[in-house]
């Protein structure tokens, strides 16, 4: 039976956070489960953009700082990493670790930051839907991974928490090649699920204490749900996460797809710490998308035609929007083009990743929802 932790962390604050993973290691059987002395672990953060930590677009530092302290305590080697979107380079990766707060957290703990920019191609001979992916070569180099995401929500795949924190092992730019040949939502899923079993992170500590709701995973706003989730499945954290922020596991992709596989099914985790219902939040905004299990039950010629007329897309606004060409130098499928210093989509060529919503720095970028589309999704 898998364990999930669920600990109240009202704030930030190095002492309270301190306290609660503390607690949150107990629940779990203790770090030394999991942990041996000289082993290199690498923290894998969620560090998407260059964003500071209270926009809750990335794992606060507090989170990091408090389990590199307890792993460089133990006589193991953290590092911390990350591969965000855009270019994998070591100076953009500098940028990033400085704006997030990462690089304090590396003078304060001794932890190492990666800076480590090879990329290594693996066999997953057990892989449902990918037989092989690139990873980060460090990632691949550690003894073992310990996975910090951040809760929030997400344009494509409704929610985005332990599980999809591993499509950060997949280096900068290579992710939009897994974007393009995998536009469907279950195969992104299903791609994303492969890959955790794989990897197989020996934790996830979920940065709850600031959520994102709404428009995620980087122009939603914060919402404090105050809590540090943490598990040792990343599938049984994501079942009790969503049931925390009131999203159906049915509407969740990662979710579902999951637990079609035999896995984070509820009736096989053993919740620890908090009680699950006192540890709930109320009126969590989930993004357009809600709705997706309905379109298991279409039949595929009406999904022709829910694709054309009632699938979400990306708006502009152009009053916002800074002409600096992020979202078209990221899309995976080229459907984006500068057409009077602004950017313009092609619905046709769209695959609706929303990397466009996810990496614009100025929050320009919205997911509509044709009216139409109430008819079929809540």
């Amino acid at each position: 039976m898998n364990i999930v932790s669920i600990e109240k962390c009202d704030s930030y604050s190095a002492d309270e956070v301190r306290k609660a993973i503390e607690r949150s290691y107990k629940n779990l059987g203790g770090l030394e489960k999991y942990i041996k002395k000289g082993d290199k672990v690498f923290l894998k953060a969620n560090l998407l953009k260059k964003n500071k930590p209270d926009d809750a677009v990335t794992t606060h530092p507090a989170i990091v700082e408090a389990v590199a302290s307890t792993i460089k305590g133990m006589g193991a080697i953290p590092i911390i990493g990350d591969s965000p979107a855009g270019p994998f380079s070591e100076r953009a990766l500098r940028s990033i670790y400085e704006t997030t707060g990462m690089i304090d957290v590396a003078k304060r703990t001794g932890a190492e930051l990666n800076y480590n920019t090879e990329e290594i191609v693996v066999k997953i001979s057990d892989g449902k839907l990918i037989k092989q992916a690139t990873f980060m070569k460090a990632l691949m180099e550690c003894d073992s991974i310990i996975s910090l995401p951040k809760l929030k929500t997400h344009g494509m795949t409704v929610y985005t928490g332990a599980v999809k924190n591993q499509f950060g092992a997949i280096p900068g730019l290579v992710k939009a090649g897994y974007h393009l040949s995998m536009p469907d939502v279950k195969d992104f899923s299903d791609m994303l699920i492969d890959i955790n079993v794989f990897l197989k992170p020996v934790l996830s500590i979920m940065d709850a204490v600031i959520a994102m709701e709404g428009n995620g995973p980087s122009a939603g706003k914060p919402k404090k749900v105050g809590l540090i989730i943490s598990s040792n499945d990343v599938f049984s954290l994501d079942t009790v996460a969503t049931l925390i922020i009131g999203l159906n596991h049915e509407d969740a992709p990662t979710v579902f797809m999951a637990q079609r596989r035999g896995l984070g099914r509820f009736e096989d985790i053993k919740i620890i710490g908090m009680n699950i219902d006192d540890a709930k939040v109320s009126n969590f905004d989930i993004p357009t998308l809600r709705g997706f299990s309905v379109t298991e039950k279409i039949p595929p010629f009406l999904m022709k035609y829910l694709d054309k007329h009632v699938k979400p897309y990306p708006i502009f606004d152009y009053d916002v929007c800074k002409s600096c060409g992020i979202c078209v130098s990221n899309c995976p499928p080229k459907a984006l083009k500068m057409i009077d210093k602004k950017p313009t989509v092609d619905l046709k060529t769209c695959i609706r990743c929303f990397c466009c919503q996810e990496l614009c720095p100025h929050k320009a970028v919205s997911i509509k929802k044709p009216h139409i589309a109430k008819l079929f999704y809540r």
